[in-house]
């Protein structure tokens, strides 16, 4: 499908995202995803790094199984 027919359908092309981990001092970790243009779907703190990388990318498996989700759902609307 070309992105003008999804745009012509209601339909936006998905962008790529990235989790961010960031240490904060001694503290402990900071994680983000983010969109390409630096946007922020989620963002949280955790102790540890491997607790942080953890649930960045758990926050962003979930944003793209909602995002299919949904789009699955508005597809089998249209029929």
């Amino acid at each position: 499908m070309r992105l003008r027919d999804r745009q012509e359908q209601g339909t936006q092309p998905v962008g790529m995202f990235e989790v961010i981990l960031t240490r904060r001092k001694r503290f402990g970790w900071r994680w983000q995803v983010c969109d390409q243009s630096g946007k922020i779907f989620a963002d949280g703190f955790e102790r540890t790094r491997p607790a942080a990388k953890y649930h960045g990318e758990r926050a962003l498996f979930f944003l793209l199984s909602q995002a299919y989700l949904r789009n699955r759902s508005a597809a089998s609307s249209e029929d």
